[in-house]
């Protein structure tokens, strides 16, 4: 017996070290983390001062296009014009002269004017375009926050391929990179073009509301008719993204799948309730509740120390309500907020929530476990 001591005296020690090791390359990744969620909050900064900067170019537009519509209205009383000042004058040739200088003065003003709109209009567009640019860095940096978050090797190497872990690893990077590049370039050239056009197309009803409210109201129902367009447009992106998983099992069975990956990595009970009429949900609805379940369940791995866990979607009140429930350690809502610190697990589910109109809610308190809450209203559960 105590011919063993010295080998199970170095597994002891072996096995500490390895516990050291695990916590340094824990402590690592959070620092990456961290270091992550720094460069995202500082381009949100750069995003919200350039935005005003945009705006005020913006209106500096309006204005130029403001003082072209009333030179355009002169044009357009110009014989008039002409004929009171030569009467006036008791010359015709007189009057015909100062007239020309004047309509010459004019024409030169207007051809300044245009310039200058369209100069304006083509640092409008840059800009709008740079916005677009910046707003895909930080969605790029959120993805990067949530992947460096996720353990799950299968994300870099598959052990059947032949393959180096390096080359798939650079595969997989070539092949987002490629499709984001696709997606930056629809969503550059359809909604956010739409979305700036929409911004100019309120300035230019808030100008007209108090002198010209019928004009302004027909303006508000093409605004209307535009925005609605355009979320289409982002819900045929969100179908573009369709996690295969969706496609082979369906929804269903995708949120068992998820059930049964953290119920086998934590050995805690994750009960599954679904209504059977869940195929009723169009296809961007259903990429967005399994985005939102994942990432609950993320959560609940990483965070709640829970002893079980429950997912529940259902049909109440004329809505689809899903709820990812836990019995852990729980967090201060109302703390969190009124730091005003950003968790982006829960942002990334709030904003997919919100892009097919669903009403999002966390529920949570220390030791009092956590609920996250999606209702999606009448009407979204078709959309696709």
């Amino acid at each position: 017996m105590h011919g063993n001591r010295p080998v199970y005296s170095r597994r002891m020690n072996a096995a500490t070290e390895n516990d050291a090791r695990d916590g340094r390359l824990e402590s690592l990744l959070a620092e990456a983390q961290e270091a992550v969620a720094y460069s995202a909050n500082a381009l949100r900064s750069v995003r919200e001062r350039f935005h005003e900067t945009h705006l005020e170019q913006l209106a500096y537009l309006g204005h130029l296009r403001d003082e072209l519509a009333t030179a355009d209205r002169r044009d357009s009383e110009a014989p008039s014009d002409t004929r009171r000042v030569a009467g006036a004058s008791g010359d015709s040739a007189a009057g015909e002269a100062a007239l020309a200088a004047e309509a010459g003065a004019d024409d030169a003003r207007v051809r300044v004017l245009r310039r200058d709109e369209a100069i304006a209009a083509r640092v409008a567009g840059a800009e709008q375009s740079a916005l677009a640019r910046l707003e895909l860095a930080i969605r790029s940096l959120e993805s990067a926050w949530l992947f460096l978050g996720r353990d799950d090797a299968s994300l870099i190497t598959d052990p059947s391929d032949a393959l180096s872990a390096t080359d798939v690893q650079m595969r997989i990077v070539e092949a987002q990179e490629a499709e984001r590049t696709r997606l930056a370039r629809e969503v550059h050239d359809g909604p956010a073009q739409a979305l700036s056009n929409a911004v100019f197309q309120v300035e230019v009803v808030e100008r007209m509301l108090a002198r010209e409210p019928v004009l302004a109201a027909a303006e508000l129902r093409l605004l209307r008719d535009l925005l609605r367009r355009e979320l289409g447009d982002v819900r045929a992106f969100i179908s573009q993204l369709r996690p295969p998983i969706l496609a082979d099992l369906g929804l269903e069975g995708a949120i068992r799948d998820a059930a049964d990956e953290i119920r086998s990595i934590l050995g805690i009970p994750v009960t599954v309730e679904v209504d059977p009429e869940i195929h009723r949900l169009g296809e961007a609805v259903e990429t967005v509740v399994l985005r939102i379940v994942q990432e609950a369940l993320h959560n609940v791995r990483r965070h709640a120390e829970a002893r079980r866990a429950s997912i529940r979607v259902a049909h109440e009140d004329g809505e689809w309500v899903v709820e990812v429930r836990d019995d852990g350690r729980g967090f201060d809502v109302g703390a969190v907020a009124a730091r005003g610190r950003r968790n982006f697990g829960l942002q990334f589910m709030r904003e997919r929530a919100e892009l097919i109109g669903a009403r999002f809610e966390v529920r949570s308190r220390p030791d009092g476990g956590t609920v996250v809450r999606i209702a999606i209203p009448r009407g979204a559960e078709e959309s696709r």
